[in-house]
């Protein structure tokens, strides 16, 4: 286990783990870099129960408030959507980590920032989805945000290049490969054939 650098503020020491292709992190927020200029904003999906369509378009309006103020570079917005231990997944290339470099600052290089712009966004219970592409980069990503009842944000999963499918399935939230399980699933990635490439493909069980 390698322990990233300390940082003032937050005492307590970063824990990183690492693999060939999934990474698990969890980060302080303490600064932004220069703001993201891309920003849209995409329907809301209603349910058919009213409860859950509420709670559901809630949790859309906490996800969607943590982009924009991420573009506005509205650090102290930022500070109250998330929480102070969240927690991060990560799958993909270590080099498309631009969310973290993002949220804790080291991303400095203007020219090699990453705008994160939702195409879409779908809620179900706690658990946010949130897909957008880079066709100049070929690049897809996928934010998975786990939005507490507080409407604070307690993790992201973060899958880069990759064709996931969202499924009810027990208690688990480890992705496990797509070939291995066989349920109706309840969302599956539309972005993941632009990057004109064959992309491994995971399922995502919340």
């Amino acid at each position: 286990m390698t322990t990233l650098p300390k940082f003032r503020n937050y005492p307590l020491p970063l824990s990183y783990k690492s693999c060939p292709s999934r990474s698990h992190f969890i980060i302080p927020i303490f600064r932004l870099p220069p703001p993201i200029t891309s920003f849209s904003r995409v329907n809301l999906t209603e349910l058919a129960n009213p409860q859950e369509a509420l709670e559901d378009s809630g949790n859309e309006s906490v996800v969607l408030a943590l982009y924009h103020a991420l573009s506005s570079r509205d650090v102290q917005v930022v500070h109250k959507l998330l929480a102070p231990d969240l927690e991060w997944w990560f799958h993909g290339p270590p080099s498309h980590q631009f969310m973290m470099r993002l949220l804790t600052g080291t991303d400095n290089d203007v020219a090699d920032s990453f705008e994160f712009t939702p195409h879409s966004v779908d809620a179900f219970g706690s658990t946010v989805i949130v897909e957008g592409c880079d066709q100049h980069r070929d690049i897809s990503w996928i934010h998975a945000w786990t939005v507490n009842s507080h409407g604070i944000i307690t993790q992201v999963r973060e899958y880069f290049n990759t064709s996931l499918t969202v499924t009810r399935f027990g208690n688990s939230t480890k992705p496990v490969s797509v070939t291995s399980l066989h349920c109706p699933y309840l969302w599956e990635s539309s972005l993941s054939n632009r990057v004109g490439k064959s992309v491994p493909g995971l399922v995502l069980a919340i």
